[in-house]
């Protein structure tokens, strides 16, 4: 087999993150459009995520947030976007690189992004994997109408499909189905 020397696959996901980046930009100066709203999971213990320690003490793996009634003072960079929202009644400002994103996803439209862990890419030598020492553990969170937690699975290093309300043939784009095993 050739040696992709190119890494499409690397970037493919970059692409996809900048499909998110824009669409939460849109988001920040529009507000959400109909009823679009998003399901947004992310390694917690990436570099660059920023959370409460009660926060990082509650979710110290992955986080979904949603953002949909309830999120304020969004704000999209070029890396990295930062929101606020409500925890059990607590506010919170989150800052969220776009690489520490593995699943994007609006149910509204049933379509959604799933992305490989750094961990994941690191395994095929396509990026080093993170210090763990440099980042601390960090938290998930999501909840019916409310950008509010929910513990995410343990085994988040494999993203699973994006919930669907409905069998209506949702679109998912997996990455992995189009690299050569």
């Amino acid at each position: 087999m050739a040696t992709d020397h190119i890494r499409y696959d690397v970037l493919a996901q970059q692409a996809l993150r900048g499909v998110v980046r824009t669409v939460l930009a849109d988001v920040a100066k529009n507000g959400l459009p109909g009823e679009h709203h998003f399901k947004i999971t992310f390694t917690t213990t990436a570099p660059g995520v920023r959370l409460s320690e009660r926060m990082r003490a509650q979710y110290p793996e992955t986080m979904t947030i949603i953002l949909q009634h309830q999120f304020w003072d969004l704000a999209i960079g070029d890396d990295a976007f930062e929101v606020g929202l409500s925890f059990g009644g607590v506010p919170e400002r989150l800052a969220v690189p776009f690489e520490a994103i593995t699943a994007f996803y609006d149910p509204a439209v049933q379509f959604g992004f799933q992305f490989e862990t750094m961990e994941a890419e690191a395994e095929r030598g396509a990026v080093k994997p993170a210090d763990a020492s440099a980042a601390p553990p960090r938290p998930s969170a999501e909840a019916p109408g409310k950008p509010e937690a929910l513990p995410a699975p343990a085994a988040a290093a494999q993203p699973k499909e994006p919930p669907s309300g409905d069998d209506g043939g949702g679109q998912v784009v997996r990455l992995d189905r189009f690299r050569k095993k």
